[in-house]
């Protein structure tokens, strides 16, 4: 069975590109984008534990 793990981070508009392909470097998956007011523009990544 896979296993996951997740994380969250905040999107800032002037450095999208960068941040998404950091993370993508490092193996993990964009699964969701979310706006909202309290918190700002979130982005939630998964990738497989190894």
């Amino acid at each position: 069975m896979q296993k996951w793990e997740y994380a969250t981070v905040p999107l800032i508009s002037h450095a999208l590109q960068e941040i998404l392909n950091q993370w993508g470097e490092e193996g993990w998956e964009l699964v969701q984008v979310v706006e909202s007011q309290a918190t700002g523009t979130t982005a939630f990544f998964k990738r497989e534990k190894a």
